[in-house]
C-alpha cells in the first residue's frame, strides 16, 4: 500500500502449504497494519504533516539502515550504476510525496478519500503499464478501466471537482511502482536506499523546525516524542512483512489481500472520524468496487490460463 516493496522480486512464487500459510499471514499482517495506520497518525495531531513526514523518513532510515548493516543490504549499492541511482532517487521522491499526501489526508479528516486512492491504485497501475510500458490490455482490464473512469466522473460531480487527493495518491503510488520495475535492487535494499536518500532532507527540516520553534518533538512531552520515533517502525515493519509475503505466495493472492488496507481505512474514516458519505459518494465507491471485482476476476482467470499453458508445455517436453 502506501509505500510498498517489489513483489516482482519474489517472482510470485508459492511454496508448500506451510510456506503459503506463513506468506498469507505475513500479507494479512502487513495490510492490517497499513489499514489501521490512520489511527496512529491521528495520535500525532499536535505535529504538522511535514514534521510527521520528516520523522517518518528519518526513523525509517534509522531502522532499515541499522538492519541493513546486519543483513548486508548495503553491499549491492557499491556496484549500482548511475542510471539505477537515478531510478531509486525518482522512486524515493515519489514515495515521499505519497507518504506526505497520506498523512495530510488523515490529519485533515479525509481518510475516506485516502482509502479511495488506494482502491483505484490497481486500475491506475494498469493504465500506466499500457501508456508507458506499451503493455497490451486484456478485454477484462479495458472493462475495469472504463468502469473506474465512470466512478471518477460520478465522484467529480458529487465533489464539484475531481477527487484530487485520491487521484494524486493513486498516481504517485502507481508511478512509484512503475519505477520500481526498473530497479535491480532487492526489496529491502531498495526501500532502505530510498529512505537514506530522503533522510538528510528530513533531518535538515527537523533541525530548522526546532531552531525556528515550530517543531513539537521536544515541547510536547516524552510520549509525543516516542510516538514520532515510532513512525519509523510503523512504516518499516509492514514493508518488511509485505516483502516476506511477496516471497512466499502467488501475486494473485497478494493482489486480493491488498484491498484489506483501504477497506479498513474506509471503515476508520466513517466510524471514527465520522466523515460524511452522500448517496452519490456511495455510488462512486460502489462503481469503483465493481471495477475492482472485474479486474480481480480477470486477473484470476488469466493466471489460471497461464498455469494451464505452462503445465501443457511442461507435459509436452520430451523425457530427459
Amino acid at each position: 500500500m502506501e509505500g510498498g516493496t517489489r513483489a516482482e522480486d519474489s517472482g510470485g512464487r508459492g511454496g508448500g502449504d506451510g510456506t503459503v500459510r506463513s506468506g498469507t499471514l505475513f500479507g494479512v499482517a502487513a495490510y492490517l497494519v497499513w489499514g489501521v495506520l490512520p489511527a496512529f497518525w491521528a495520535l500525532l495531531a499536535a505535529a504538522g504533516s511535514l514534521e510527521v513526514l520528516a520523522h517518518r523518513l528519518l526513523w525509517t532510515f534509522v531502522m532499515l539502515g541499522g538492519a541493513g548493516l546486519v543483513f548486508g543490504w548495503w553491499r549491492p549499492l557499491r556496484t549500482l550504476p548511475p542510471r539505477q541511482w537515478a531510478m531509486v532517487l525518482g522512486a524515493s521522491a515519489l514515495i515521499t510525496v505519497n507518504w506526505g499526501l497520506y498523512v495530510i489526508g488523515v490529519q485533515s479528516g479525509q481518510t475516506v478519500d485516502v482509502s479511495l486512492g488506494y482502491f483505484i491504485n490497481p486500475l491506475v497501475s494498469v493504465l500506466l503499464g499500457m501508456a508507458v510500458l506499451r503493455e497490451r490490455l486484456r478485454p477484462g482490464q479495458w472493462v475495469a478501466l472504463a468502469i473506474g473512469f465512470c466512478a471518477v466522473l460520478v465522484l467529480t460531480v458529487d465533489y464539484g471537482q475531481p477527487p484530487v487527493l485520491a487521484v494524486s495518491l493513486a498516481i504517485t503510488f502507481g508511478l512509484y511502482g512503475l519505477l520500481k520495475k526498473t530497479v535491480t535492487l532487492g526489496a529491502a535494499t531498495s526501500v532502505m536506499t530510498e529512505s537514506a536518500l530522503m533522510a538528510p532532507l528530513a533531518l535538515g527540516f527537523l533541525v530548522w523546525a526546532q531552531l525556528a520553534g515550530v517543531a513539537t518533538f521536544v515541547g510536547e512531552g516524552v510520549g509525543h516524542a516516542l510516538l514520532l520515533v515510532l513512525a519509523g517502525p510503523a512504516t518499516a515493519v509492514p514493508l518488511l512483512l509485505f516483502n516476506g509475503a511477496a516471497r512466499r505466495i502467488p501475486l494473485t493472492l497478494l493482489g486480493m489481500l491488498q484491498y484489506l488496507a483501504p477497506t479498513l481505512m474506509l471503515v476508520y474514516g466513517l466510524v471514527v472520524d465520522g466523515e460524511p458519505m452522500s448517496a452519490a459518494r456511495w455510488s462512486g465507491f460502489g462503481i469503483v468496487w465493481l471495477a475492482l471485482l472485474v479486474f480481480t476476476v480477470d486477473s484470476l482467470l488469466s493466471s489460471r490460463r497461464t498455469r494451464r499453458r505452462n503445465r501443457a508445455a511442461t507435459a509436452a517436453l520430451p523425457p530427459v
